[in-house]
């Protein structure tokens, strides 16, 4: 063997050696049957298993699965959840050094462990999730996660506030866009498509609006007889106050150019709509003091997406040295 070879080989050996006998690395681990750390973060261990959770949940908050993804998709997915995994770890870290401790109590737990269980569809869904997870484990999770976000905010609360003279110099920038806009209040008997022949429904509401026009029964009479819409039949039909925004433009398109209380019907892509306009709002401007609330709690969203980020990064670049990628 030439000697550039033996040197090679040498080193290699060295490495596998030291990789099973003193550093327990990922040669060891894979061997071994564990599950594989594929990062380290001041000697605490990131496995394959966490980082695949962090994958699927990640991807079913976007209704999509992994063979939804093409292979470069993947590889992106599977890097921004590492190092969201890596950014809780160096988090965790620093949580625990806090001296004293940062408190978390039972009720803030409980609070958090509600709005969990609120995700599922069902109670044995719930159950089943709780006993996948483990009752204390989740609770251990839960006021981790908890002191994160309290020391994130301690660290960061200074920089979020946000001034009077701040909002008022955005409302001054934005005032067309906050202006309240055009609106109508409106009431409606909907029949879909999909669930009858598009002429059947039309023929249906035609004989509804004669009814309607003759007087032989109201508005409200009608939608609770023949709409399909749950959320308004009861309601008489209403719809409320609405602007062209909130709605798609085949149904507000039609509804803005109706006369008041001149019922009509309307042809959608979900099926036929009998509407009458019951109200009508111009565009008008907005106060300061009206929107002053809303501009608040906007940019103080804006700037705490802003601080988190830099926190985040300041502390990624300070763990810089403990942190090992495999």
């Amino acid at each position: 063997m030439k000697r550039g070879g033996l040197i090679l080989f040498l080193a290699l050996l060295a490495y596998i050696l030291g990789d099973f006998l003193v550093f327990n690395g990922p040669l060891r681990q894979a061997v071994s049957g564990n599950d594989t750390a594929v990062a380290r973060v001041s000697g605490y261990p990131i496995s394959r298993s966490q980082l695949e959770r962090a994958i699927l949940e990640t991807l079913a908050l976007q209704g999509k699965s992994q063979a939804d993804l093409s292979p470069s998709e993947l590889i992106i997915t599977r890097r921004a959840a590492l190092d969201e995994l890596i950014d809780h770890a160096i988090l965790r870290l620093q949580v625990q050094a806090q001296e004293p401790a940062i408190p978390v109590s039972d009720a803030e737990i409980d609070s958090r462990l509600h709005r969990f269980s609120s995700r599922f569809e069902s109670q044995v869904a719930i159950e089943s999730a709780l006993k996948s997870q483990g009752v204390p484990q989740l609770r251990d999770r839960l006021r981790a996660q908890i002191q994160q976000e309290k020391f994130i905010d301690l660290r960061i609360a200074p920089t979020t506030q946000v001034s009077h003279d701040e909002a008022l110099k955005w409302f001054n920038e934005h005032q067309a866009a906050l202006a309240q806009p055009e609106r109508v209040e409106a009431r409606h008997i909907f029949l879909p498509t999909l669930d009858h022949p598009p002429e059947e429904a039309k023929q249906t509401l035609e004989a509804a609006l004669l009814a309607l026009n003759e007087r032989k029964k109201d508005f409200a009479t009608l939608a609770k007889e023949l709409s399909e819409d749950p959320a308004t039949k009861d309601q008489g039909g209403a719809l409320g106050w609405m602007s062209r925004t909130r709605l798609p433009a085949d149904f507000a398109a039609p509804l803005f150019d109706l006369e008041l209380h001149q019922p009509k019907l309307i042809r959608t892509k979900l099926g036929w709509h009998l509407v009458e306009v019951t109200g009508r709002k111009p565009s008008e401007p907005r106060l300061f003091e009206q929107a002053k609330p809303e501009i608040i709690a906007a940019l103080t969203t804006i700037k705490r997406r802003d601080a988190t980020q830099k926190l985040r990064k300041e502390l990624r670049d300070a763990a810089a040295a403990t942190i090992q990628i495999f």
